[in-house]
Order: C-alpha cells, then sequence, then structure tokens
C-alpha cells in the first residue's frame, strides 16, 4: 500500500470474513491457457510496463481504487484500469503464482502500479504521514511499479463461502483483515488479535512470493516489494487503462 517505505498507506476497513485454510490436500489448478491482453499503452510499454496478466494468466484482477472501496470512499482509477508492473517484477511474480497455482491458489492483486497524482490526491484525503506516503519528486514502490498489493483466493466449491469473500468464482482466504486496515493486526508478522488460520494463509503468501525474489513490507501483510522498489526513480507519467 505504501508508496515510499517506511511509510505506510493504509485505511480503516472491515476486518474480512473468515474462511477456511486451504486443505493439504487441494488438486493443483491446470496452468491456465493464455488469453489475448490488448497491448498497454505506447507510455507503458517505453517505462517498462506491462500488464500483469501477461505473466500470470490467472490472476483476479480487483484494483480497489478503481472503485470506491477503498478508504478514501473516492474512485481514483478509471474503471478500466490495469494492473501494470515493472518487467523486472514479471519472473518474480510467475514463480509465485506458479508455485501457489499448484496449492489450488491464485493471487488478487488490489493496487499495482500507482501514478504520482493518485498519490497526490491521497495525501490530500488523509494528509499523515503515517497513514499516507508523502509524495515526492521521485517514483518509488508503487509510484515506480515496483510494488504490489495481494491476497490469495482458492476455487469456491459448493457454498463453502462466505458470499462478502467470493470474487470472480474464488474464495478470498482469511487474512486477518481485510485491505487498507489501520490496525496493528496488519502487520505481516501481527499475531495479536490474528487467528491462526491468518497467519498461515499470510505466511503462505510470503513464502511463494519470497520463492520469487519479491519481500513484503513488515507494516502492511499484503504489500509486497520487488528488486529496486525503495531507489527513487523519474516520476512516471503513464495511464492505467
Amino acid at each position: 500500500m505504501t508508496s515510499t517505505s517506511p511509510t505506510t498507506l493504509a485505511a480503516a476497513s472491515s476486518t474480512a470474513a473468515r474462511t477456511s485454510a486451504p486443505p493439504t490436500t487441494a488438486k493443483p489448478s491446470p496452468t491456465p491457457m493464455p488469453t489475448a491482453i490488448p497491448p498497454v499503452s505506447a507510455q507503458a510499454k517505453a517505462a517498462g510496463l506491462v500488464d500483469v496478466r501477461t505473466v500470470v494468466p490467472d490472476a483476479v484482477i480487483d484494483l480497489r481504487y478503481a472503485t470506491t472501496n477503498n478508504f478514501t470512499k473516492t474512485q481514483l482509477y478509471p474503471a478500466n484500469a490495469r494492473c501494470l508492473i515493472h518487467n523486472s517484477m514479471a519472473a518474480g511474480l510467475k514463480t509465485a503464482a506458479d508455485a501457489l497455482r499448484r496449492q489450488g491458489l491464485v493471487i488478487v492483486f488490489w493496487d499495482c502500479y500507482r501514478p504520482h497524482a493518485v498519490q497526490v490526491q491521497m495525501f490530500q484525503i488523509v494528509p499523515n504521514p503515517e497513514w499516507v506516503a508523502r509524495p515526492t519528486n521521485y517514483a518509488r514502490s508503487h509510484e515506480s511499479a515496483r510494488s504490489v498489493d495481494v491476497t490469495l483466493a482458492r476455487a469456491v466449491t459448493g457454498g463453502s463461502c462466505p458470499l462478502a469473500m467470493r470474487i470472480q468464482n474464488h474464495c478470498q482466504l482469511d487474512m486477518g483483515t481485510g485491505f487498507d486496515d489501520f490496525t496493528p493486526r496488519a502487520f505481516a508478522f501481527a499475531t495479536n488479535d490474528v487467528n491462526a488460520t491468518a497467519q498461515t494463509n499470510r505466511a503462505l503468501l510470503r513464502r511463494a512470493m519470497n520463492a520469487g525474489g519479491i519481500t513484503v513490507y513488515e507494516g502492511e501483510w499484503w504489500h509486497f516489494d520487488g528488486a529496486g522498489s525503495d531507489y527513487g526513480r523519474p516520476i512516471l507519467d503513464v495511464p492505467v487503462n
């Protein structure tokens, strides 16, 4: 969620409804057949950005800032926004997705590349650097497309998944909090008031991402950084659709 470390971007939201941890005997999902993904814009291509679905074809895209279901209660991205990542993250995300797929799981993407103008708007809404990263003259983390906010989901089986946790025929796992949570329970390694199932699911996500060289931000269990995410780069001016 953050645009720069260690400052965190998080927000109050209701705790996610509980679901069971994925069974260890879950049947692995087959590798999905690639589908035609429209080419990214010329600006995105020039900046080295790719649509995450070109490397993770079963990615579940749930960009919260393309809706009002986020801490600002404002739609900050166009409805047709894509999950764009820098190509330096592609191999690592593919590795993570492949490992999770063998366990019957898919990655849900809540945020990817974030335009600088959106970061400015977020800080205007919540001008607290403890919660929202203060915009600077450089692009880091989400602004440089080298960070993602993600969670996990499994295939829905029968009626076993609460309706509130269903997304695109999948069932999100219990992670202990929802997205944009300002409480200490959002810390990646939190144990207080975080049940054992959620702790296990967080660790499962971290292991898969770590296998791809992508590391968790300790302040938010959902935020993962690729190599060089903390390096200040020129601000991008790339549309998200």
